[in-house]
């Protein structure tokens, strides 16, 4: 019972943060995690401790599943030389650099330094997207930050595994062998999610029944993750490859209401999951301090060190890449390098990992170092949603790179324009052809005509949507009287209702 009311005050929580960070124009992530870590530092409050598979197993497959959707597939392959390079290049050698950091500057012993580096390695898809949603990125930039935090996941995973397995086992794991489960566990965990993906494309072919549509596109991602992880490969990587395939053909499994529906209960699954992650990575942090051994007091400055090399190898690593990404050719530039850097936050997939350290060796032993990497890798967590996230606004603003909002408006009313102008052309196909009655030809001639002047401006246009709202409203008021004085019944309101809104809805924002 406690456990419920703990959720259900993070969902209230992140449901005020939100609020407030739209108001506020700042990331909701970064607000969140600052208003957990308060809630945990206030006196009395009890300790909050996470059990290790809750966030891996129940929190991560959707919020994966849902960026992996987002991911562009035609723009993807506009970018995926430097995602390689990036998603596998700059992992290994920042788990190398926090490795190597954290053996001279840490107590931990050097199996476990190198556990901190690989579940430090790469960026965090869901605080990624999750920042970038509001943020006025040039296509080809967006693209890259967020296919890089999709694929290095999979590739630090796999490392984090594999180091894992050498702190537990107290000894080192060799080069082919490390080779050989990396094949593995990323090779099968692409293998588990084309398949899932194709298995639902084929039942989603088959199926209208909205309802059912809603329930497997939620099953998706948690059936990739658990059968990967039951066939001992990235269950991670599984979830990716479904999204990514099953987001490039969504539209031709679906018609446009089930779209909507499966938009709308996402929109809010994925919510409800940011809003309970987040907060849980700043009221983690006092309790995992707390149970720090003696000697381990410097965690703050060794927290600041290692986010401070991530960053700076970062820097190095994009300065030259930038030059492959920019719009124009010429030399690499900082600012390019600079708003991507700052755009590549740690997250909920760290601490995560982090979690999931078994507790003892091979032996039986404690694990040692455990704590100590826990508190870590969330200070770093910590200082990158709070610092980069609520600073990252205006980096992309000074750099130059933000899109301006005309920008945005122009493309999109040319291409209403252009969706306009063909619908335009088939009517007048279907009048030559004399298939159609005249009187529903130009009535949709006449919706099509209005509904491109009203995306120009045009003061009539205006007065029609103006109008049309208003008798919308008075249908609504009509419709709720016929209900009250039991002259419909409720599946009739719900069906008459259900079409007002959606013709609402097409008239676009008041």
């Amino acid at each position: 019972m406690r456990d419920v009311g703990v959720v259900l005050l993070l969902v209230v929580l992140g449901t005020a943060v939100a609020t407030f960070a739209r108001r506020w124009r700042i990331p909701a992530p970064s607000l969140l995690v600052v208003a957990g870590l308060a809630v945990a530092l206030v006196p009395g409050a009890p300790e909050f401790r996470v059990p290790p598979q809750a966030i891996a197993l129940v929190v991560l497959p959707p919020l994966l599943y849902a960026a992996a959707e987002e991911m562009p597939l035609r723009d993807l392959r506009t970018v995926w030389r430097p995602v390689t390079v990036l998603a596998f290049g700059l992992v290994l050698a920042s788990a190398a650099a926090v490795g190597a950091l954290a053996v001279a500057v840490t107590p931990l012993p050097a199996p476990m330094a190198f556990v901190l580096g690989a579940v430090l390695a790469s960026t965090d898809p869901v605080a990624v997207t999750a920042l970038g949603r509001r943020l006025a990125l040039p296509g080809r930039v967006q693209v890259l930050v967020q296919a890089e935090s999709l694929f290095n996941d999979a590739t630090s995973l796999v490392l984090f595994k594999v180091a894992v397995a050498g702190a537990v086992a107290a000894g080192s794991v060799s080069g082919p062998a490390a080779v050989g489960r990396f094949v593995v566990l990323a090779g099968g965990g692409t293998a588990v999610g084309a398949g899932v993906a194709g298995l639902v494309a084929l039942l989603r072919r088959r199926t209208a029944d909205p309802v059912l549509e809603t329930v497997i596109a939620l099953v998706t991602p948690y059936a990739s993750y658990v059968l990967a992880e039951s066939a001992h490969t990235s269950g991670v990587t599984a979830v990716v490859v479904a999204g990514v395939v099953l987001g490039r053909s969504g539209h031709r499994l679906s018609d446009a209401r089930i779209r909507l529906q499966l938009s709308a209960v996402y929109a809010v699954v994925v919510f409800l999951l940011e809003s309970v992650v987040f907060s849980i990575v700043g009221l983690e942090l006092p309790t995992l301090v707390r149970a720090l051994p003696d000697g381990t007091g410097a965690w703050p400055l060794q927290a600041l060190a290692v986010a401070a090399a991530l960053l700076g190898l970062r820097v190095l690593w994009m300065l030259p890449l930038s030059a492959v990404v920019r719009p124009r050719r010429g030399r690499p530039s900082w600012r390019m390098a600079s708003v991507v850097t700052w755009a590549g936050t740690r997250g909920v997939m760290p601490l995560a990992a982090a979690l999931s350290i078994p507790l003892t060796t091979d032996d039986g032993r404690p694990l040692p170092g455990r704590p100590l990497v826990l508190v870590l890798t969330t200070a770093v967590v910590v200082l990158t949603l709070v610092v980069q996230g609520l600073s990252l606004a205006g980096v992309v603003n000074r750099s130059g790179l933000a899109l301006e909002p005309e920008h945005t408006a122009r493309e999109e009313a040319a291409a209403r324009d252009a969706l306009g102008k063909a619908a335009l052309a088939r009517i007048d196909e279907l009048a030559g052809l004399e298939t159609h009655p005249a009187a529903a030809l130009g009535r949709v001639r006449r919706a099509l005509v209005a509904r491109m002047e009203s995306g120009d401006g045009d003061p009539l246009a205006d007065a029609y949507t103006g109008l049309r709202r208003e008798v919308i409203r008075v249908e609504n008021a009509e419709l709720r009287r016929l209900y009250e004085v039991h002259e419909i019944s409720d599946a009739t309101r719900r069906r008459l209702q259900n079409d007002l809104d959606r013709e609402e809805a097409g008239l676009g924002e008041a």
